[in-house]
């Protein structure tokens, strides 16, 4: 179970490390359904990013028990739409979400930056902040959106420019091997 007041990284892919995003059509209807079911659901969103086979969160649940069943809603829900725009049926996703307990600050801050540095690591664009389907940008405070925790953001970076050189800035090897360690493989 997930408890409240802790930090929990949740990530899945796509099967075979298909695609689970055709178009901007699925990422936007993802961050919309995301930001509809919150309303439901006691959870902090700190930091995401949607991939084009895979995605990120960090989420901090505000009520035990809650993280799984938004999860399970939100996916479940995204894996009907998408199917039904694609004609395609059957499991989307490579089974459950995972979910790992980020344990201290320095883990989630390096986490954050792993997960706003992924569409660089794949190739996708040259600068975190020109993918648009991370809250990378709320971060920095150039964008709105409902879908980041200003409060925590500010606790460890009161301005943007301060989080842009941190993700930006060298990262100590051992550091970035134990965060990569933890995930279901180097690229995802």
């Amino acid at each position: 179970m997930h408890l409240a007041g802790h930090y929990y990284h949740v990530y899945n892919r796509g099967c075979n490390r298909e695609r689970i995003f055709a178009d901007s059509v699925n990422y936007e209807f993802l961050l919309r359904r995301a930001k509809t079911l919150l309303a439901d659901y006691p959870l902090r969103v700190i930091a995401y990013c949607l991939m084009p086979n895979h995605y990120h969160f960090l989420f901090c649940p505000e009520a035990d028990g809650t993280l799984s069943r938004f999860v399970q809603r939100l996916f479940n829900s995204y894996t009907q739409a998408f199917n039904k725009q694609q004609d395609r049926s059957g499991t989307l996703f490579e089974g459950r979400a995972r979910s790992v307990l980020v344990d201290t600050d320095e883990y989630a801050l390096h986490l954050c930056r792993y997960i706003h540095l992924n569409p660089v690591r794949a190739g996708l664009v040259t600068h975190p902040g020109d993918w648009p389907y991370s809250n990378y940008l709320e971060w920095l405070q150039r964008r709105s959106g409902a879908l980041v925790d200003a409060t925590f953001v500010q606790q460890y970076f009161p301005d943007g420019a301060g989080y842009e050189a941190f993700v930006l800035s060298e990262v100590d090897a051992a550091v970035e091997e134990g965060v990569e360690a933890l995930y279901l493989d180097r690229d995802v």
